[in-house]
């Protein structure tokens, strides 16, 4: 057992890991995000929605933490989408295939850009889409969300960084290099009536609201 230990913390550490996420069997992800952190954004992404028996699709998955959660939360079928390609997205990939395996949970893994056009073509429905932490990173964010309007049969839940701004009409600020935290994969920065009534122009008829700890993110469940 100590061995089986030791082998599953050796191959851990050699990715690198946003998500911090108990698999049991004292084997913990050493993630940037706690997890009290982790735990909070569950709250925050989760509770009030009945996930059981439900079919949710994770966009964004990276790690793994939502889905592993989503599927601890009773959910019937899980799938968990990130993009192809680059070195970091492989690495992103091979700690979530670590982390369903030491889960011992059921949980399906696919490969899609959902920037390139028709990306989500014949994915089918499902009743919850994950959506977190992707919005601000996508250089046509609004092209997106209207791909996952058809997509969802109940609930969208968003997660996104966002701007504090005293004027109340929605807007968005475009970072054209690193100017948010240094980061130049971070494009967009709309406020929270921005978010809002963008879900409901695509078609979403009621818009939950939920703010986090950091003002400078919230969490939006819109519902069809």
């Amino acid at each position: 057992m100590r061995k089986q230990l030791d082998d599953s913390l050796a191959e851990m550490n050699k990715y690198c890991w946003w998500h911090s996420i108990d698999l049991g069997n004292g084997l913990v992800t050493p993630g940037a995000k706690s997890l009290d952190l982790m735990a909070e954004e569950y709250r925050n992404s989760f509770d009030g929605l009945s996930l059981h028996g439900r079919s949710v699709l994770d966009i964004g998955a990276w790690n793994g933490g939502f889905s592993i959660e989503a599927k601890r939360r009773g959910a019937r079928r899980v799938l968990a989408l990130d993009r192809p390609g680059q070195a970091n997205m492989q690495n992103a990939r091979d700690s979530l295939n670590f982390a369903i395996s030491k889960s011992g949970l059921e949980i399906e893994t696919i490969e899609r850009d959902v920037e390139v056009i028709g990306a989500l073509d014949g994915i089918g429905q499902f009743d919850v889409v994950l959506f977190l932490g992707v919005f601000y990173h996508l250089i046509d964010p609004v092209y997106v969300l209207r791909q996952l309007y058809p997509i969802t049969k109940e609930v969208l839940v968003l997660e996104t960084h966002v701007v504090v701004s005293s004027d109340s009409s929605p807007l968005m600020i475009f970072y054209p290099t690193d100017e948010l935290n240094h980061d130049a994969s971070n494009w967009w920065g709309p406020n929270i009536a921005c978010v809002e009534y963008l879900l409901k122009t695509i078609g979403f008829s009621r818009v939950e609201i939920i703010q986090p700890k950091d003002k400078n993110r919230a969490v939006f469940r819109a519902f069809r």
